[in-house]
């Protein structure tokens, strides 16, 4: 008898010859630059764990005293039994680092992307997003119903020529771009976004995944980098990045955030954020106020390894970030290369579509890596290339 799964054996076989399958691996690690993969230690060049926080003492023991204090789970959402103290404290720190009157934490940033947008436009609404913006921010775009329009990377005048065709024939209009772009380390041109906002009318909802905790002077992401903290922007942004934890957060104003809390979906029908998860944050954010060394840390190893790699004369997407996308040909040469990084001691896995659109290595860096981690990195890729 034919069974009506039989396509997902022939669908995996196309992954396959498509040097796109993947599979999931068993990863030790207690947090910080080392981690262990079958029984072997290797350097960890994959990690979002920008601050070197999500194995920190201090975190662990505010989860564990939030565990003791509140038990493990929140019990229900947020608006029935769900909601303590804990999430409280979070959201105005969280609104205090963002320089915003109020925030709102998700249990995921997945969750507050795709709650936030689709709450915030609907069928007679515009959205523009940047052509290479994260599954989460498509995803919302999508749910809302609203017409969906791609402008190139990073490609002001794209977005302007688009705006000036389109703005007027819609209710509303939602700009969406990340602020550090995950899987091409580059920054968006803040600046021309708010002013394309200013001049056509439109809302901003900016994605600071990978830039909270990493830019701007004391960490506060792409709106302190450029200058622009107390400006009407919507801030997304996720706690499991550079904060060392889990869930995510929107801020913004007092409106834009009494407004979520009636129609974000993934708010309202979610269980809230773990007590572990939402203090081991709290704390995250304490320690990176209280230690600017860690930050400082951080964007050193930055320099340090873009040196390094530009007297090897390897080829880097561009950007001004800690992560360094390694250009390869094909999914093929970035499999070839992942390996031998990992043979070499370092833990680097490829990235191929559909995740992005060309493959690539992604070389991400902590505050927590030591120079005799960059230079081992620099020697393995020095030893790959040489090769070619």
């Amino acid at each position: 008898m034919s069974s009506p799964y039989q396509w997902l054996e022939k669908s995996l076989e196309t992954i396959h010859q498509a040097s796109w399958y993947r599979s999931v691996q068993i990863v030790e690690t207690d947090g910080g630059p080392l981690v262990t993969l079958q029984g072997r230690s290797l350097i960890n060049f994959a990690s979002n764990d920008y601050l070197g926080l999500a194995g920190d003492e201090r975190l662990k023991a505010a989860a564990i005293a939030a565990i003791r204090e509140c038990g493990t789970g929140s019990t229900g959402s947020r608006l029935i039994s769900g909601h303590r103290k804990l999430h409280q404290d979070l959201e105005m720190a969280i609104a205090n680092l963002k320089g915003t009157q109020d925030a709102l934490v998700f249990s995921s940033g997945y969750l507050a992307n795709l709650g936030s947008i689709s709450a915030l436009v609907g069928s007679k609404d515009l959205i523009l997003g940047d052509k290479y913006n994260h599954s989460s921010l498509k995803n919302g775009a999508r749910l809302s119903g609203a017409t969906v329009l791609d402008y190139l990377h990073n490609d002001w005048p794209s977005l302007k020529t688009s705006l000036e065709l389109k703005r007027s024939l819609y209710r509303r209009c939602l700009i969406l771009s990340e602020s550090v772009f995950s899987m091409d380390g580059d920054i968006c041109p803040l600046p021309e976004l708010v002013d394309l906002a200013e001049e056509f009318d439109c809302m901003l909802l900016i994605d600071e995944a990978h830039a909270t905790g990493v830019i701007g002077k004391t960490g506060a992401g792409s709106l302190e980098h450029w200058g622009y903290r107390g400006r009407d922007i919507i801030q997304v942004g996720t706690l499991s990045k550079a904060l060392g934890s889990l869930g995510g957060y929107v801020a913004g104003s007092h409106s834009l955030i009494d407004y979520l809390k009636n129609r974000a979906a993934t708010w309202i029908y979610t269980t809230g954020l773990s007590p572990a998860d939402t203090a081991a944050a709290l704390e995250a954010i304490k320690i990176l106020q209280d230690e600017p060394q860690r930050l400082d840390d951080l964007w050193q190893n930055v320099a340090y390894l873009k040196a390094g790699l530009a007297q090897l004369k390897i080829k880097l997407l561009p950007g001004d970030s800690p992560i360094f996308p390694l250009v390869v040909p094909d999914a093929a040469t970035a499999l070839k290369l992942a390996q031998h990084l990992r043979d070499g001691g370092i833990f680097a896995p490829a990235i191929r579509p559909p995740t992005v659109p060309t493959s690539r290595l992604r070389i991400s860096l902590m505050a927590t890596h030591q120079r005799v981690h960059l230079d081992r990195l620099c020697e393995v890729l020095d030893d790959f290339y040489g090769k070619q």
